[in-house]
């Protein structure tokens, strides 16, 4: 067991590790740093004994990393692209600077997911310099999972038999506030769309508004018409051929601990939909397919007044979906209702690469050895998410390669992913490196 085993010189080499990873300004969507942050990755890989092979992908550099023997073998899935750091003004240190303050690491993929890897990365020397250990690693690491992983599922599919694993550790996962280990076995689908309407080439005067529309009240009532007021999207046939969640998954749902508070305390939320209580909160989370409108964007808005009619104007949408939903099936059905609302000339526009949902059963033996991984190294039962609430690309994984995935890490409620003062807490990523050590050699010895 882990516990006779001082893990403290793996932690504050991960540390010393994760300062130079952020340090690197890999954001995809901008094309920032990714050739040299995959350089580093490859470098830290191979101090470790893995052979490394790299391949192009659209945007950055597929890694796939291998080490180790014997009859079992974990595939782990991570990435090394990062978010972009806007706005600026709302970090209170460097964002590419990795700051420790009151127990916490703050930084840009403090967290998601150069955090995680290096965790990982942790227990993998820790476990070398402890016994080694008769487990194949295969380590699969992108650079474009921030911007839909457009390059990963094909690859996936032509790759199947050099990523051929019994189980896959997947990108992420949490710590409760009190604690506990939060384990993910699932993850929601994607459609990232802008909806964008023309009704000039040039602004006009305002005056002109009692004669020729406004390309913002077309998009208004385009968005308006998509979701009612308790969070259900109103398009026809949305929720057509949903998988209904399984009675084990209802259950571990059911069981999941109470947390608005924690987000609201934390993001300074006003409230929930429908003034949901926690087994409904939990529910949706896990469960609904939902749509957000991320960002309406044309016309004036310096200060002041500026009387002007718009020629044009957009809005950014991302659909989260759930099993059963096919995301060009979404398309199309959005396309049919706006259509059916006289909405013809607002035209969709599809972002980056969509994703399926993907849902692994609880009771999977792979599953169930990182349960019991975590137990044995917190101490404490884990919390059981059937599915997170986020998306990411784990349906190739299961489609292509067969395998279970479990989500288990070292992120938490308050660690503002995707946001300004992204952040991890010290303890948690040394209990994620000691829950590596465990899940690592149980997979290894079998018990």
């Amino acid at each position: 067991m882990t516990e006779s085993f001082d893990l403290t010189p793996f932690t504050l080499q991960g540390k010393r590790d994760l300062a130079a990873l952020v340090a690197l300004e890999s954001v995809s969507a901008q094309g920032r740093m990714l050739p040299e942050t995959a350089a580093a990755v490859t470098r830290l890989l191979e101090a470790e004994g893995f052979t490394v092979r790299q391949y192009p992908g659209q945007v950055a550099p597929l890694l796939v990393a291998e080490a180790g023997e014997g009859s079992s073998t974990l595939l782990i899935y991570n990435h090394y692209d990062v978010q972009p750091e806007a706005p600026l003004d709302l970090w209170n240190s460097p964002p590419f600077t990795l700051t420790e303050r009151d127990g916490r690491l703050y930084g840009r993929g403090a967290s998601d997911d150069k955090g995680e890897f290096i965790s990982r990365l942790a227990a993998v020397r820790a476990l070398r310099a402890r016994h080694g250990g008769s487990l194949r690693v295969r380590w699969l690491i992108e650079g474009e999972e921030e911007v839909g992983s457009p390059s990963l599922a094909a690859f996936v599919e032509q790759h199947a038999e050099e990523l051929k694993a019994d189980g896959c550790w997947w990108e992420f996962g949490g710590v409760s506030e009190d604690g506990r280990p939060v384990v993910s076995l699932g993850l929601k689908g994607i459609v990232c769309l802008e909806l964008r309407c023309r009704t000039a080439d040039s602004d006009l005067h305002s005056s002109l508004g009692a004669a020729i529309d406004n390309p913002l009240y077309r998009l208004s009532k385009a968005v308006a018409s998509l979701r009612d007021d308790s969070g259900r999207v109103t398009i026809p046939g949305f929720y057509d051929g949903i998988h209904p969640p399984s009675p084990a998954d209802s259950q571990a749902a059911a069981a999941l601990p109470d947390v608005r508070g924690v987000v609201q305390q934390s993001y300074g939320v006003r409230g929930f939909l429908e003034n949901a209580d926690a087994g409904e909160y939990n529910r949706r989370m896990n469960f609904e397919p939902a749509l957000n409108v991320n960002g309406f964007h044309g016309g004036y808005g310096d200060a002041g007044s500026k009387t002007v009619l718009p020629a044009s104007g957009f809005v950014k949408l991302d659909f989260r979906l759930v099993p059963g939903q096919e995301p060009e099936r979404i398309v199309a059905l959005l396309r049919a209702h706006l259509d059916a609302r006289s909405l013809h000339d607002v035209e969709i526009i599809e972002l980056e690469s969509h994703e399926h949902a993907a849902r692994t059963d609880v009771g999977h033996p792979f599953v169930q050895a990182a349960l019991q991984a975590a137990r044995s190294s917190y101490g404490s039962e884990p919390v059981v998410h059937p599915s997170s609430g986020g998306s990411g690309p784990m349906y190739p994984f299961m489609q292509h390669l067969g395998v279970a995935c479990v989500a288990m890490g070292i992120g938490n409620v308050g660690g503002r992913v995707h946001a300004p003062n992204e952040n991890i807490r010290v303890r948690d990523f040394e209990s994620g490196v000691a829950f590596g050590v465990a899940f690592l050699e149980q997979l290894a010895t079998g018990r």
